[in-house]
């Protein structure tokens, strides 16, 4: 049989400042400590840390580990692209005119590229090559509804 415990499970503070006949009551500084703690909020609990969701790799991303010409090649053949598309400003800070045709003839070299080095690639190097063909796309698209001729 379990042993009772003669202590309380809870302790019970008067904390009135005044006596039943009205009477202020000295607090002593033990009951204003408890007091205070007891009127200090909970500690709050802190939320679990979610996971982030993982920002989209950029080209840079799968350089390492990279063939450093293949991966220089393609760094080549992304920045020129960049710059045939007016992305990329000049030396002074300038925007440089767009050359759509030319940055077209750039990513169908990269596809083609692509094609030719099929089954001859690192995962890494394949996974660049696609990662910079999709900026690519996507960036000529955008840019070319921005100078297409609008219709009325």
């Amino acid at each position: 049989m379990p042993e009772e415990k003669d202590e309380p499970t809870f302790k019970v503070v008067d904390r009135r400042s005044f006596a039943a006949d009205g009477t202020p009551v000295a607090q002593t500084s033990e009951s204003t400590k408890q007091r205070e703690a007891s009127a200090a909020p909970p500690p709050r609990r802190q939320p679990e840390p979610q996971p982030r969701p993982e920002p989209e790799p950029s080209p840079e991303d799968f350089l390492e580990g990279a063939d450093e010409g293949f991966a220089g090649l393609l760094s080549e053949l992304y920045t020129g692209a960049l710059v045939q598309m007016g992305l990329v400003t000049g030396p002074n800070g300038e925007a440089l005119p767009p050359d759509l045709v030319g940055a077209h003839r750039t990513i169908d070299l990269v596809e083609t590229l692509q094609k030719k080095t099929r089954g001859n690639l690192t995962a890494k190097e394949s996974r660049l090559l696609e990662q910079i063909l999709y900026e690519l796309r996507l960036s000529f698209v955008e840019i070319n509804k921005r100078f297409a001729p609008k219709q009325k």
